[in-house]
Order: C-alpha cells, then sequence, then structure tokens
C-alpha cells in the first residue's frame, strides 16, 4: 500500500506544496491593490504618477523587514524571484501577440529611427554603465573590498526592460565565479526600483516645466465619434463568453507561446554548454518570438479562410500582460534584500545618477532631431519605457496626449522588431562580457562602436548637411478637426 498517497490532504501538514504559491501570490495582489490605495489617497504619489505596482512592492518589502525583525519571514524570497522571471515572459508573449494595426498614418523611416534610437540608448547605457564599474574595479582590485567589474552591464536591462532581466542577468553574474560579483538579484532590482520612481518623478519634470515654459500643451481628448468597442473593434470578434470565455482564449494563445519556448530553451539546454548559458535568461525573448510565429500562422489561416473569426483581441493582451507586468513589478521589488546590496550602495547611486543623465540627454536630442512636430510626446513615451516600462511611457505620453493624436504609440507599436534587431548585440554579448575582465572590456568598445553607428544614423541629416540638402524632412502635423 502505497502511504503517500494516504497522507496527501490539504491541510497546513502540506502547506509547502498546498498553499504557499497561492499565500504569496495572495500576498502580491494584496499588497498591489494597497499601493494603489496609497495612490488615490495621497496626491503627492499621484501627482508624480508612481506606479501602484511599485508602491505595492515597496509596501511589501518595508513589511517583511519589520516582519524579520521579529524573527518571522512573511515573503519568500524565491518565489517572488520566480514569479519575477516568468511574469516577464508572459508580459512580453502577450505584447507579441497584438496585431499591428494603427489608424495613425506613420513615416517608415521614423518607424526604424525609434528601433535606433531603443537601440542607441540601450549600448550608451551598456557602455556607461560597463564603463563605470570596470573603473571602479580598478580603482578597489588592490583593497579588501573588491568591486565587481560586471554590475554596469545589468543598467540597460533594469532600465530598458524591468525587473525581470535585471533579476535574471544577476543572478546569472552572480553564479559566474570569475565575475566576484555578489548581488543576488537585490543588485538589479534595486536598480529597476529606481527606474520606475526616475521615470515618474522627472517625466512629470519635465511636463510641468515645459508646460510653465509654454512650449508644451495638452492635445484634445477623443470625441465619443472616435470610441470604439476595444473588445470587437471590428465586428468580428469571438463572443466575450460562449463555450469557452474570451478571456480564456487570449490567455491560452499565451501560455501556447510560453510553452512553445519552453521547449526551444530545452532544447538549446541540450545541446552545448554555451546554447544552455544562453537559453534560460532570454525567456522573454524567445516568448515573443513564439508569439510572432503564432501571429503569422493565424494570419495565414485566416488568408487560407480556414479561420474566419479573429481570435486574438489586442485590447485584451494589453490587459494580460498588463497584469502580468504589475505582477512583475511587486514581487520585484518585494523579493530585494537588503543585506545583498549594502556593498554595492556606491556603484548603485552613481549607474542610477549618471544612466538617468545620459538616458534624458540622448532621448531628448534625438527627439528633437528626428521627431519634429510631437518631441514632446515621443520624448515622454521614451524616456519613460527606457528607464521603466512601457507603462510608464504610455501614462506620461497620455498625460499631454490623451486622445493619441500623435503617431508616438502607433510608432512604438511598429518599431519593436527593428528594436529588437538592433537591441540583440547587447543581449548577445552578456555571456560574453562575464567571463572575465579583458572580456569585459572588450564587450564596452563593442558597445561604444554600436552607440556610435547607431547614432550616426539618426543625426545623419545635421552630420552629412550636404548630402541632404534640399531635402525636406518630414514634420508631423496635427490634423484639423
Amino acid at each position: 500500500m502505497n502511504t503517500d498517497a494516504l497522507s496527501w490532504d490539504f491541510t497546513l501538514a502540506n502547506f509547502g506544496p498546498v498553499w504557499s504559491f497561492m499565500t504569496q501570490l495572495g500576498l502580491v495582489l494584496l499588497f498591489l491593490m494597497l499601493g494603489n490605495i496609497l495612490r488615490r489617497k495621497i496626491r503627492f504619489f499621484e501627482k508624480i504618477l508612481v506606479p501602484s505596482a511599485l508602491l505595492g512592492g515597496l509596501l511589501l518589502l518595508g513589511v517583511n523587514m519589520a516582519c524579520k525583525a521579529f524573527g518571522f519571514e512573511l515573503v519568500n524570497k524565491q518565489m517572488m524571484q520566480v514569479f519575477t522571471y516568468h511574469c516577464l515572459a508572459l508580459g512580453f508573449a502577450a505584447m507579441s501577440l497584438k496585431t499591428e494595426k494603427t489608424t495613425m498614418k506613420t513615416n517608415p523611416t521614423q518607424v526604424v529611427e525609434f528601433g535606433a534610437l531603443q537601440g542607441g540608448t540601450y549600448m550608451l547605457q551598456a557602455f556607461v554603465g560597463l564603463g563605470i564599474t570596470i573603473g571602479l574595479y580598478l580603482l578597489t582590485k588592490n583593497s579588501d573590498k573588491v568591486m565587481s567589474y560586471i554590475g554596469g552591464l545589468i543598467l540597460p536591462l533594469a532600465y530598458g526592460q524591468g525587473p525581470g532581466n535585471a533579476l535574471t542577468w544577476d543572478i546569472n553574474f552572480t553564479n559566474t565565479p570569475a565575475a566576484q560579483f555578489a548581488g543576488k538579484g537585490s543588485f538589479g532590482l534595486s536598480l529597476a526600483s529606481i527606474g520606475f520612481v526616475v521615470a515618474s518623478v522627472f517625466g512629470v519634470m519635465y511636463i510641468n516645466i515645459f508646460k510653465k515654459r509654454g512650449s508644451l500643451k495638452v492635445r484634445a481628448s477623443r470625441t465619443e465619434d472616435e470610441f470604439v468597442d476595444l473588445t470587437n473593434p471590428c465586428g468580428n470578434e469571438i463572443p466575450d463568453s460562449e463555450s469557452v470565455d474570451k478571456f480564456t482564449i487570449q490567455m491560452g494563445f499565451v501560455a501556447l507561446a510560453y510553452g512553445i519556448s519552453f521547449g526551444f530553451m530545452c532544447l538549446l539546454g541540450a545541446l552545448s554548454d554555451f546554447t544552455n548559458s544562453i537559453a534560460w535568461g532570454f525567456n522573454f525573448l524567445w516568448a515573443s518570438l513564439a508569439a510572432m510565429g503564432i501571429k503569422a500562422v493565424v494570419k495565414m489561416l485566416k488568408k487560407t479562410k480556414l479561420m474566419t473569426r479573429n481570435y486574438i483581441n489586442n485590447y485584451q493582451m494589453d490587459r494580460v500582460s498588463g497584469f502580468a507586468f504589475d505582477l512583475m513589478i511587486v514581487a520585484g521589488v518585494a523579493a530585494i534584500e537588503i543585506n545583498d546590496i549594502k556593498n554595492y550602495i556606491l556603484p548603485i547611486i552613481i549607474l542610477s545618477v549618471v544612466g538617468t543623465v545620459i538616458t534624458y540627454v540622448y532621448i531628448l536630442l534625438a527627439a528633437k532631431e528626428c521627431f519634429k512636430g510631437f518631441v514632446h510626446e515621443f520624448f515622454l513615451m521614451s524616456f519613460g519605457t527606457l528607464t521603466g516600462t512601457a507603462s510608464n511611457g504610455m501614462i506620461l505620453m497620455k498625460e499631454i496626449d490623451p486622445g493619441l493624436k500623435t503617431p508616438t504609440s502607433s510608432l512604438y507599436i511598429l518599431s519593436t522588431f527593428p528594436a529588437m534587431v538592433m537591441i540583440a548585440p547587447l543581449l548577445l554579448l552578456l555571456n560574453f562580457a562575464v567571463q572575465s575582465f579583458q572580456s569585459a572590456c572588450i564587450a564596452c568598445g563593442i558597445f561604444f562602436v554600436l552607440f556610435v553607428v547607431y547614432t550616426l544614423f539618426l543625426f545623419r541629416r545635421k552630420i552629412f548637411k550636404k548630402r541632404y540638402a534640399g531635402k525636406p524632412q518630414t514634420v508631423w502635423e496635427e490634423e484639423e478637426s
């Protein structure tokens, strides 16, 4: 007789396998709601557009620290890291499944320029961030407290991609003995959390400063005629509730994309040590590519009339990605361990300040050069996205363009592929850079070269004036209603 089968029940005797996951998920959702209440009731938080998820995460982190003082650990750090890791991929899968339909006319050149701007910002953050920690390593290598040379490479991951990727590569760097790095996930999560604050505070300051100068005006909201049923925009969607709920179908597509990406990661992991090293750190990338493949199959099925209805709904996919990213932020902040970062306070401060300044200046210059007619909207979207997340960027941009009158959001959607191509070198060099100090220096040089290449493309008209003489640059102008 199998005694193990008889002992299985749903009581506290089996808390780990039965209740641990649900209690940790419940904590994340509960503190997300408390964060939203704080944001709504305390005007300061609402005014500076701090995300509710960040407030919830900080609150949960504080409560857990108080509990530790009494010998009780409320938060399961490892499970919070698992939430952060998976929610990143699920959010990217949902975003990639969205159909790229836009009613706003966009300039194809600006789509590529938006991709180049994202690539250039990542390379700038990587080059400067890695340069800072290489410098700190050289200054401290003969002392008792040697600073790791690799920590600065987490800056573009924390600012550009948020807690999920910052956590993943922080742990990967920690597990590489040659790096002499002990962030244990908390270093990257701390930088990402600071990035959310930077996006919100600097974004709001930008809006207020330029409003006072008179150069920034809030555009009109949508009229009633412009609103459509977002759950059935073209009238050919599946019903909200049939034999299976419409939202369940969306979750099924996301799960299918992540399932395919998991199989691909298993395959990469089995091929060689090198492919295994790059397989698991890019779960969000494989999930995005799998989602694009599914979207292509769905498009083909519709073209051949084998599928007659639209099963993927952009509005609900936004809800899925929003939910995943909210969970990721709360869990990511709650997973920070203060003891793990006490030796890294100086590099975190330097990276945060310098990273903020260079990102601000670079995006503002590029916006003025390439996106005339909607410079402010484009800057807020880009700055919010490249220091926080796409949600931060969208919130900031909608503060001055609530009706989405400018092509900013459309350019962001359409620039996804060129941006992924231009960011790819950074992702591919992460494992190389961590192998040794010399590898980090070589990678730093490559990031600088790529930054120069992308920047030359963005500022080509100004640099090569003779070649572009007499060629008017496209300037977007709002159509009169």
